[in-house]
């Protein structure tokens, strides 16, 4: 079996990449400066916890049949360094996913949004529908011990980010995956520290569709005026295109029914957001031959991935949610998802300013209208943020100028963000709570018990 070494174990991914190779019995070693939980217990659990923190050249002999490099290491990294010298075969994560996955059907679902949930509803649907599959997604999901598998299975469903393989090379992720069955939900621009101008971000998912291999499927969003504009000017006469739109649906009583080939079904989670992501993901499913009446029953029992409207509170009154949402497309398809369900409930919603692209002033105007519907909503920032990112303080005339909300609430400090909270209805609400952070590590537990009707 071969020898892999981690550069970076105890990265998000990497360390999940590095068990499921020891589990397929590979001999896996690795190397970190710093491991933080779960990786360290995870890690540790497997029999894969390095004895000590740091890089060590040592370690880097010829022995070795490959080396991984993560996100976290520099070229200057004395152990890639070492493998240099050596010759060692070299790798970022997705090379490295591409090279063990060459024999494999290889679907790739990408796009500005919802390629998390889009990704886990056909993982969900091919695990009900008992077909033996790999997999890599970006979040951790019921019913899935761990982010990512490489077996023997015949299949591989990646979820196929556009941000850099690493910090070595900055192309993105999906160009390394090279599908068979490709999927691209819709086009936004995001990751402004990554690509400057939106047509830089915009020529990522063109070179995309010019990877898929060919006799490929790309399976697209119709109604993304961008993307199908992409589309078109980009035709490959070797590839099957599959355009989809939102499916036929009703809400009844606050439960979403969808209907395909005049079979309907009651779904758990709602919004026209997921409706497009079930309908890229049926499509994905009846390639990979799962029939109509299959992918229906399996998808009634979807959930949803983790943090992606997630109730975390739910009684007579009120029901919390929490969401990753947090470019701009995200957050006005979560909040505008919310109020159709729930259209007699009063909405409160509330955004994280967390990512790069979020806190970076020129990027405001993107939130342009995301809270219209919204009957109550706020903005919080935490200044320490700003600080690690090394960029400078937020000018709130500019920030409240480009959401452009009059009603609008700016908060950067949590408990004066509690104390508003407290203040919204507590009777007949819901109250939304979008970040990729933790909201300056507000209390959701107090937030729970308080939150609760007079």
């Amino acid at each position: 079996m071969p020898n892999i070494h981690f550069i970076a174990i105890g990265g998000n991914v990497m360390h999940q990449l590095a068990i499921t190779l020891a589990q397929k019995g590979y001999h896996v070693t690795g190397s970190d400066d710093e491991i933080f939980e779960p990786a360290y217990s995870n890690l540790k659990n497997a029999g894969l916890l390095p004895n000590e923190l740091g890089w060590f050249p040592i370690k880097i002999t010829n022995n070795l049949d490959a080396i991984v490099v993560g996100m976290h290491a520099r070229d200057d990294n004395p152990e890639l360094v070492q493998a240099k010298q050596l010759g060692i075969p070299t790798y970022s994560f997705p090379e490295f996913i591409f090279n063990e996955s060459k024999n494999k059907m290889r679907v790739v679902i990408g796009g500005s949004h919802g390629k998390t949930t889009t990704t886990a509803m056909v993982m969900h649907v091919l695990q009900q529908a008992n077909l033996n599959f790999d997999y890599l997604v970006g979040a951790q999901l019921n019913g899935f011990p761990q982010s990512v598998q490489l077996t023997n299975a015949p299949v591989i469903v990646c979820e196929g980010d556009e941000y850099p393989a690493s910090t070595l090379d900055k192309r993105p992720k999906f160009h390394f995956l090279f599908p068979n069955i490709a999927v691209i939900t819709g086009i936004a621009w995001d990751h402004i520290n990554v690509f400057p101008t939106f047509d830089i971000y915009l020529q990522q998912f063109s070179i995309f569709i010019e990877k898929i291999e060919p006799d490929g499927t790309l399976i697209y969003n119709a109604e993304d005026a961008t993307l199908k504009q992409l589309v078109l000017q980009q035709t490959r006469k070797d590839i099957q295109y599959i355009p989809y739109t939102l499916p036929t649906h009703k809400v009844d009583a606050g439960i979403t029914y969808i209907t395909m080939e005049d079979i309907t079904v009651p779904l758990k989670v709602f919004g026209n957001h997921n409706l497009y992501n079930l309908h890229a993901a049926y499509w994905v499913c009846r390639k990979l031959g799962v029939t109509n009446e299959v992918f229906l029953k399996a998808i009634q029992s979807f959930t949803g991935a983790s943090k992606r409207l997630e109730v975390i509170l739910a009684n007579d009154s009120i029901t919390i949610f929490r969401d990753f949402a947090h470019a701009p497309s995200k957050v006005k398809a979560t909040i505008e998802a919310v109020k159709t369900q729930y259209p007699q409930r009063h909405l409160t919603a509330v955004f994280e300013l967390h990512t790069y692209s979020s806190l970076n002033a020129n990027f405001f105007k993107e939130y342009n209208g995301v809270f219209e519907k919204a009957d109550s909503c706020a903005v919080f920032y935490a200044e320490h943020a700003l600080a690690i990112k090394k960029m400078p303080p937020i000018d709130e005339i500019l920030l409240r100028a480009g959401f452009n909300q009059s009603n609008l609430a700016i908060f950067h400090n949590k408990e004066a963000l509690l104390s508003w909270l407290h203040q919204q209805p507590k009777i007949n609400s819901n109250l939304l709570l979008m970040s990729s952070g933790n909201f300056d590590g507000l209390d959701l537990e107090a937030l729970k018990s308080n939150y609760t009707p007079n």
